[in-house]
């Protein structure tokens, strides 16, 4: 798979909105994957410092070195995430991307693992899509989309800092 809007959108994503365009009462609320990628033409200028909030007391901003080091070039899928539908059933993609979102415009959370998204000068440019799945699925589907990438690319896309990895 190449991970392109025409790949994904073959595969089931759907949404495909710019995060500064998007509406979250029209996430479906069960669980399932999300995407981020570059629209046409991206240029990546990293941040000095993340918009990012904070996760415990510790600051999310990495040195222009090591963000350097994360981009993969010529690729459009920048993270692929998951939305479980959490212990008590009430978590899933709007709740997760509504964490998200919220994450980047300063807000303390728990969605860590993305944080570097945030230090991207146009991070509100890019697009975002999501593929809803049954629960009993998102954790095999993760981890199966980031071995793909990793297979594709030789490496995890650019914000995934750690390989999902199916529950045995």
């Amino acid at each position: 798979m190449l991970f392109t809007k025409k790949s994904l959108t073959a595969d089931g994503f759907t949404g495909f909105r710019a995060l500064d365009e998007l509406e979250v009462m029209r996430i479906p609320q069960g669980p399932g994957i999300f995407a981020l990628l570059c629209p046409a033409g991206f240029d990546p200028v990293f941040l000095t410092k993340s918009t990012a909030g904070t996760f415990k007391k510790k600051d999310p901003s990495l040195k222009r070195e090591a963000l350097e080091a994360e981009w993969v070039p010529d690729v459009s899928l920048l993270y692929l995430g998951k939305a479980s539908a959490g212990s008590q059933g009430n978590r899933g993609l709007r709740k997760q991307i509504q964490e998200f979102m919220d994450y980047g415009r300063g807000r303390p959370t728990v969605v860590w693992d993305a944080r570097l998204i945030w230090q991207l000068r146009d991070a509100l440019d890019l697009i975002i899509a999501w593929k809803e799945l049954p629960p009993s699925e998102v954790n095999a589907a993760e981890a199966a989309y980031h071995a793909d990438f990793v297979a594709t690319y030789g490496r995890l896309p650019f914000a995934n800092l750690v390989q999902a990895r199916t529950k045995k």
